[in-house]
């Protein structure tokens, strides 16, 4: 039986949808958006709706933009010679915030993972292959900052795999002074930094 109105209950529905958020979360979450001025939802809806309609992955690396190409794959300050792979633009962030790297980055948006239905072609290996062949900006050094779990080293093997024929890259991944099994956007800075400047050849 429904004991509060059909509103508040599809709301409830609907941010449980989101993930990490279970329905006594949403429950509160629903309570305070009941709580707030109806400009400031008005503003909330209007952001969801934009990112939806304006956000897309830039046409260089992958990374979420609301132009052609992203703020950093524009910068002439980038050494454009190393590219850092990583998971997800989140880890992209983590990297940025140790202000270490000074190179550009290349998204997979996820990895490897059979059990999930994940192979090579649901990511964005083509497009990495493409930026390592252009001869028209010559890549030295290619990153995989890639989480050190199961699917990120079967990730990061068939990458290296991928890259051996191509000599004058060298392929190099973060340290393992990283914690095992955990996401490099949970790292602190610190920590990030060192692995960054540790990394190995592989």
């Amino acid at each position: 039986m429904l004991f509060t109105s059909e509103s508040v209950e599809n709301l409830i529905e609907q941010l449980c949808r989101l993930p990490t958020i279970g329905r006594t979360t949403a429950q509160r979450l629903t309570a305070h958006v009941l709580k707030m001025p109806k400009e400031d939802v008005s503003l909330l809806a209007q952001a969801l709706l934009e990112v939806k309609e304006r956000v897309r992955n830039c046409k260089v690396c992958q990374n979420i933009t609301d132009h052609e190409t992203c703020i950093l794959c524009r910068s002439d300050k980038r050494d454009r010679s190393k590219v850092c792979v990583v998971e997800e633009s989140t880890d992209m962030m983590a990297l940025e915030r140790t202000g270490e790297y000074r190179g550009v980055y290349h998204v997979l948006g996820g990895v490897i993972s059979p059990l999930d239905g994940v192979g090579p072609d649901d990511l964005n290996i083509r497009e990495l292959m493409q930026r390592v062949g252009d001869t028209d900006s010559p890549i030295r050094e290619i990153i995989l900052a890639i989480n050190a779990t199961v699917e990120g080293d079967t990730t990061a093997f068939y990458l290296s795999r991928l890259l051996e024929p191509f000599e004058n890259v060298q392929v190099t991944r973060l340290a393992r002074g990283l914690p095992v099994g955990k996401e490099i956007s949970f790292v602190d800075e610190a920590t990030l930094a060192r692995a960054l400047a540790g990394r190995n050849q592989l």
